[in-house]
Formats: C-alpha cells, structure tokens, sequence
C-alpha cells in the first residue's frame, strides 16, 4: 500500500523490487546484489553471488537452455564474511558445463520458493562484442555514480560485459558505500557478468588505515591465478577474441602485511599469456603509469610514474600489449601508443587510456597536462564511461559523459 492509498499489485510489486535490486521468492524470501562475476572462460562458466537478508539452508542455482526442459542444478555455497560489524549473509555458485554462444537463463531457488528468471548468455569465441568500462566509482554521494551507471547501461544493454577499474568505494571497510556501490550496476550485473579491479580505497579501514582487502576479495570471486599469498588480487580472463589481464597494482598498500606482489605479477603474467593464445592482449590496472605535475606543487616533474609506469610498461611492450587501460587519477587522458618510454606515430606499444572519473570526488584544474596526452576532456569535468568493442581486425574504444556525449573515440588495428 503506497502513501496515497493506492495498492500495488503483486506483478507490479516484483518488477519494482527487481528495480531496487531485490528479487523476491514466491513466499516473500527475497536475495539482493545478485551479481555474474567473469570465469577465466566464460562461455563454458559464470560464477554469480547473492545476499539474503538472513542466513539460508539449501538454496540452488537452476540454470536451463533455451527450448530444453531438463535443467542443471548447482547447490549454493555458503559465503558469508563479517566485516565493518556486519554479516553479510551471501552465497556463490561456480558453474560449469555450459556451451559457448547460447543464451540461458538462471534462477535461485530456496525454500519452497523461486526467483524470476534471469539471462544468462555464453559468448561465441568468434563474435564481436561490447562491453562497458567505469572508473573510480568513489564518492562522498553515491547518487551521480548510480545515475551515471544506469543511464550507461540504458544506452548500451547490447554490452556483453563490463569492468569497474578500482576505488569502486571510498572506504573499502564501509559496508553502507559497498550497497550504494552496488545499486549503481543493480540492473546489469543480474544479467551481464562483471570484471572488478582492486583500488587503493578497497584497502582502507575506518580509520582511513590501510589494511588488506577484506570487503573486495569477498564480494567478488575472481577467476584463481594459482597464487597462495595473494589468490584472486590479480587474475586473467579469456573473453571472445581478447584476452584480460586484471593487475593489482596495490603493491605500496599492502606491502605492510605481506611482500612480493609486483615480483610474483611480473613472473605470472610471462606464463599467463603464453598459456592464452588470443588475437588482442587487453590490460586493467586502476594505478596509472604517468606522472603529472600538479597546481601549485612546482617540484613535482613530469613524467613516468617510477613504481608503476617503470616497472609495468616494459614488460607490456616486451609482451606485446595492445590496450592498457588505467584510473586511479579522476581524469580522462588518451595518451596514443607508447613503446619505450616514448610517443610512436604508428601503432607500436600498447594504446593508453587513463579512464577518468565515475563518481563525486573529482580534480578539477588539477593535473597539469603531460606531454603524452593526445585527448584530454574539458575542465572542469565531470562523469564519464567508456565502451569497447572487440572484433577480429580491430578495437574500438569511445568515452562518453553521462548524458550520451561522445568525447573521444579510437581504434586500434590488427592484421
């Protein structure tokens, strides 16, 4: 019953709840933040994660073909985690035996009730896609990022997959942030699988203390990449003709608490990629590899940033990187092709993309341009997204504000 006195009726009921990122069973049990994170093959497997509002026994992942009446059944796991003095009441399905290209759908059963059905699509190997790219998401408000992210998927629910690039929250302990968080990819994530990358915020406490990511290696099960010490910080993924590498490149943050995250990265990464043999080598990293000198700071210099730029880009033109995008800095820059250290007039090196802003903090007029930068947006700005799409000969990247304006667009090729 609404404040006016007008009654909802039950079908109106659930597609409001689905609205508000709730998805009710038939006898009024509901699950929330149902979310498909990326496998390390997707079109064979989908790993998806809920919440309930209590703790629930015997829940199961139905998950069914088009035009065929058995189904696959998968028990849920219990995932819950306490963290920032609250239980998170959350499981995960990992499934598997799925078939490349075809559209499925999936459920959540739990007693005596069902969810409404849900998509579920495993890409074609050869196809072309799209997807969707957010960077920092990190706000004092969450309402832009919310606004911002569903006005992307509006205009793009052909997109196949999307990608938050890190500080998806402010304080990574907070569990309130992490919901509004969440209601900005409410929509998509039930039906398109997400690739998250880790931040520096998703290291800090309360106190604004550094800590390790507790709140982000539970809300997401990346694809495993063998690791004991740092399993699911880092990880790679096979996605049509592309392959994603996921860095963490929290090294400075966590080195308090455990050593030898960049050291194990850059051995991992040589056997990564010779054991996915892809047309395109695609790079999400939420530090940036440029440094910029700053208003007001006359001592800070141009150029390349010593812990992450020397060490990374190296390796990414020794290992033939096509596309490197970056956040981090809360400013939109494509700085063209780069190969030692150095603009190339041709397509030599990797492209870089430093991504931009997705949510309320932003640095207007502060980053002063660097030499590098071949498009920059206007000051002072404001939200942006990108989309990507992948096809045999070629990439095409375009940045867009949140009422639809495009901004850049650019396009990488290949023989």
């Amino acid at each position: 019953v609404l404040a006016g006195g007008a009654v909802l009726g039950h079908d109106t009921l659930v597609k409001w709840l689905q609205r508000m990122g709730f998805y009710p069973f038939s006898d009024g049990f509901y699950v929330e933040r149902l979310r498909q994170i990326v496998t390390q093959d997707p079109c064979s497997g989908r790993v998806i994660m809920w919440e309930t509002p209590k703790e629930s026994a015997g829940q199961m992942l139905e998950v069914q073909a088009p035009d065929v009446d058995d189904v696959l059944r998968f028990p849920a796991v219990d995932a819950a985690f306490t963290d920032d003095d609250v239980t998170v009441h959350q499981y995960l399905v990992e499934v598997d035996q799925l078939v490349p290209g075809v559209e499925y759908r999936y459920r959540i059963t739990a007693e005596g009730g069902t969810t409404a059905w849900l998509p579920l699509v495993t890409p074609d190997p050869d196809l072309p896609y799209k997807m969707l790219l957010f960077p920092d998401s990190q706000s004092s408000d969450y309402a832009d990022w919310q606004q911002m992210a569903h006005l992307a998927w509006a205009r793009n629910t052909d997109a196949a997959f999307f990608a938050c690039l890190g500080d998806l929250v402010d304080n990574g302990e907070d569990r309130y942030q992490w919901t509004e968080f969440f209601k900005g990819v409410d929509e998509m994530e039930r039906v398109i699988p997400m690739a998250p990358v880790m931040g520096n915020h998703e290291t800090y406490d309360r106190q604004w203390q550094t800590r390790l990511p507790v709140a982000y290696l539970n809300y997401f099960r990346t694809p495993r990449n063998g690791s004991k010490a740092f399993g699911r910080y880092y990880y790679s993924f096979d996605y049509g003709q592309a392959h994603y590498i996921v860095l963490c490149t929290q090294q400075k943050e966590i080195d308090g608490f455990k050593s030898g995250l960049v050291e194990e990265q850059l051995a991992w990464i040589r056997r990564d990629l010779k054991a996915h043999r892809k047309k395109w080598n695609i790079v999400l990293m939420h530090k940036d590899v440029l440094q910029y000198r700053i208003q007001g700071r006359p001592e800070r210099s141009e150029g390349i940033d010593e812990e992450i730029g020397r060490v990374w880009m190296p390796v990414f033109d020794e290992l033939l990187i096509d596309v490197v995008f970056t956040a981090h800095l809360h400013t939109y820059r494509n700085r063209g092709h780069i190969y030692a250290f150095a603009k190339t007039p041709e397509q030599k090196g990797p492209l870089y993309i430093l991504t931009g802003v997705a949510g309320n903090v932003r640095y207007p007029n502060l980053w002063i341009d660097h030499a590098f930068d071949e498009v920059t947006l206007p000051q002072p700005e404001t939200d942006n997204y990108l989309t990507m799409e992948v096809a045999a000969d070629q990439i095409e990247i375009a940045c867009f504000l949140p009422d639809g304006t495009e901004m850049d667009r650019v396009t990488v090729t290949k023989q």
